[in-house]
This record gives structure tokens, C-alpha cells and sequence, in this order.
């Protein structure tokens, strides 16, 4: 099984001898003025997420069903032993670790992110395009349950009340309420932990090595086993971000709350502000 990130030399030395299917899960306006060559562009909102008329119902960006995915990935010419190499213009935090997630949950077992993204590759030396990139596309990819732990409000509600760990990586002002871009009430789930997701990179905006991840999250762990921590953001994208440093440094994956805090605050959940 290949690593979760991948580097941008390797990656080139990868496509020069191997059939590698590139997805930008960036921006659609920054993909259209320049992405990696032979990128093909995935959309958080229409592909990634099924987004409900109301935030209350499984948060800004819900899964949307193994069907409607795997047309998706099928679409885009992913088969299930297709190499697949995810990219965006965060760090991995837009929608890259989101996809990289969805897609191992849906079973995929090659599939990394590109750590340091479309700007790390072309310092490179990746060549680089402005062409839409059409892909021949595949049988639909069949799947029928995603296979990666999740968690879900209820579950959420009793963990705030036991021995189960609340991950909350949302920016720190975010967390104590001190701002709210996105959704219409700030704070934070009572009893969670703020480990900001930008915490997982270094000051260049790569991933820190495995062995400092595996460090910081064990002390953020202590001795709770990782099917009892639940890991949420604001909508279960950046939270993504998080696995995918946690599974990067070699640990068992936590449960992903896909609703998050934009599901939480819109339920009307006791809420909490400060440290």
C-alpha cells in the first residue's frame, strides 16, 4: 500500500514510468489558469459533497451516496486499480485530503496527496497547463458503503459526555469564538480539543515528517484508543486534513464527523465559547 503523501520529484519520476491518474481538487478558476499537465478537476460542492438547502441536515458539505461517487470517479477515468495522485492550492486542506479520504473510503488502495501542492511540483519542475484536461472516461467505480469510521451527531452528543476525545481543527479564534466566517453561530462543541490543521505542516506549507505527526498526536491522544476520537471542522473537509497527517504518521484512523460544526450549531446544540 503506497504512502499517503507523496513528493513532488517523486511524483514526477512516477508519471514517467507509470499510468497515474492526477485529480486538482483546487479552485475551478485557479484550475482553469493553471494547473498540473494532465490534471483533471474535481469540484467540491457538485462532485465531492451532496450540499443540502439547510446546513442543519448533515452540515455544508455531506457525503453524497456511493452511487453518485462513483459515476463521479468513473467520469473521471478512475478504475479500482488506478494510481490516483490528489492535489489543491491549500496544503491539502481546500479539498485534496477530502477527496483522498472519500476515495479510501470507497476502498481505492493507490491514492496520495501531493504534498505542498500545484506550486511545490512546478518548483519541480512539473510542467503546467491552462487546457481544460479531458479524461477518457471508465465504467462507473462500484462501491455500495463507505468503508472509513465515522461518526454522527448522536454520537458526537454522547462523546462530549464520556471518555471519547473531540477533535476540533478549525483556526483557534474560530474555536473560542472569537469569528465565524462560514456558519451563523461561533464557538465550539462542548468538551472538544482545538488542534489547528495548519499544525500539521511546516513553515513552507509541507506536510512535518511522520515522526513528529506520530509524536503530536500522541500526546494530543494520550491513551485513548483512536475509534473513540471523533475528528470534525466546519464541514468535514479540513477535518480531512487531519486523518490524513494522523494515517501519515503511521496511527489508525479516527472517526470523521462529516456535519461538523456547520450541523452542530445549525441543530441548536449546546454550544461553547473560550479555551
Amino acid at each position: 500500500m503506497v504512502k499517503p503523501i507523496i513528493q513532488p520529484l517523486d511524483l514526477i519520476e512516477l508519471v514517467k514510468a507509470n499510468d497515474v491518474v492526477i485529480i486538482d481538487a483546487g479552485n475551478v478558476v485557479s484550475y482553469g489558469m493553471q494547473h498540473l499537465k494532465g490534471a483533471k478537476h474535481i469540484d467540491l460542492n457538485t462532485d465531492m459533497a451532496n450540499v443540502p438547502d439547510n446546513a442543519a441536515k448533515g452540515g455544508r458539505h455531506p457525503l453524497p451516496d456511493p452511487v453518485s461517487f462513483g459515476a463521479v470517479l468513473g467520469r473521471l477515468g478512475i478504475k479500482p486499480h488506478s494510481h490516483v495522485v490528489v492535489y489543491d492550492d491549500k496544503n491539502g486542506a481546500l479539498s485534496a485530503a477530502r477527496f483522498w479520504w472519500m476515495l479510501k473510503a470507497a476502498g481505492h488502495k493507490n491514492v496520495q496527496v501531493l504534498n505542498g501542492g500545484v506550486t511545490a511540483a512546478a518548483k519541480a519542475g512539473f510542467p503546467l497547463s491552462d487546457l481544460v484536461e479531458l479524461s477518457e472516461p471508465a465504467a462507473p467505480y462500484v462501491f455500495t458503503q463507505w468503508q472509513l469510521p465515522q461518526a454522527y451527531i448522536d454520537d458526537v452528543e454522547k462523546a462530549a459526555d464520556n471518555s471519547m476525545k473531540i477533535i476540533d481543527v478549525r483556526a483557534a479564534a474560530r474555536f473560542r469564538g472569537e469569528t465565524e466566517p462560514l456558519d451563523a453561530i461561533a464557538g465550539h462543541i462542548p468538551g472538544a480539543i482545538n488542534v489547528p490543521y495548519e499544525t500539521n505542516l511546516d513553515a513552507d506549507g509541507f506536510f512535518l515528517e511522520p515522526e513528529i505527526l506520530a509524536q503530536k498526536y500522541l500526546e494530543v491522544l494520550g491513551d485513548t484508543n483512536t475509534k473513540d476520537v471523533i475528528v470534525h471542522c466546519g464541514s468535514g473537509v479540513t477535518a480531512c486534513h487531519a486523518l490524513l497527517a494522523i494515517d501519515y504518521a503511521g496511527l489508525p484512523l479516527p472517526r470523521l464527523y462529516v456535519g461538523s460544526w456547520s450541523e452542530w450549531s445549525g441543530r441548536g446544540k449546546t454550544v461553547a465559547v473560550g479555551e
